[in-house]
C-alpha cells in the first residue's frame, strides 16, 4: 500500500488495516518516497544466540563497564 501524509492523518484506519493484514505501507512526500511502515514481528525470525557476534567476549574476564569504557574511550584520548 502507499500512503500520503494526508492518508495518514486522515485515514489511518485504512493504514491500520494493511498492517493488519501484513502488508508494508510506502509512506510518500510530494510523491517521493520518505520512508515504509512494516507490520509489528517481521523480524528475521533467528534468535539472538544465532547471530555470530553472540559470545565473542565469553573468555574476557573483565567487567561489563571496563569494556565500555575502553570502547569509548576517554573524552580527550588517552595521554
Amino acid at each position: 500500500m502507499q500512503a500520503t501524509i494526508l492518508d495518514l492523518r486522515y485515514r489511518m484506519r485504512d493504514v491500520l488495516k494493511a498492517l493488519d493484514r501484513r502488508e508494508s505501507v510506502r509512506v510518500l512526500y510530494h510523491g517521493k518516497l520518505k520512508g515504509t511502515i512494516v507490520p509489528a514481528g517481521t523480524g528475521s525470525g533467528k534468535s539472538v544466540t544465532e547471530h555470530p557476534f553472540f559470545g565473542m567476549r565469553r573468555n574476557d574476564k573483565r567487567s561489563v563497564e571496563d569494556v565500555m569504557q575502553e570502547l569509548r574511550g576517554g573524552r580527550y584520548g588517552a595521554l
